[in-house]
């Protein structure tokens, strides 16, 4: 099964995660397929980008998103 779910980076105290399609039995910050956006909790206002056409793909696919992933997807769309 595939998964999109966040790819924790950066250092102790300063998280970065990247958004990524990831077999849903590879380790969390393991080797991913594909990265589809970032996401920033340390920045202020807009902390995160998703490329909407690779999840459309992804989702068509059959790839479950995580909770948090889905909440950025949903705010995206109402957005865009």
């Amino acid at each position: 099964m595939v998964a999109i779910r966040l790819n924790r980076q950066g250092s102790k105290d300063r998280p970065y995660y990247k958004i990524v399609v990831v077999d849903s039995r590879a380790r969390r910050d393991g080797s991913f397929i594909e990265q589809v956006g970032t996401y920033n909790p340390m920045q202020e206002g807009e902390n995160y980008t998703l490329d909407l056409e690779k999840v459309d793909k992804w989702l068509a696919n059959g790839a479950q998103p995580s909770e948090t992933v889905n909440s950025m997807i949903v705010k995206a769309r109402a957005k865009a």
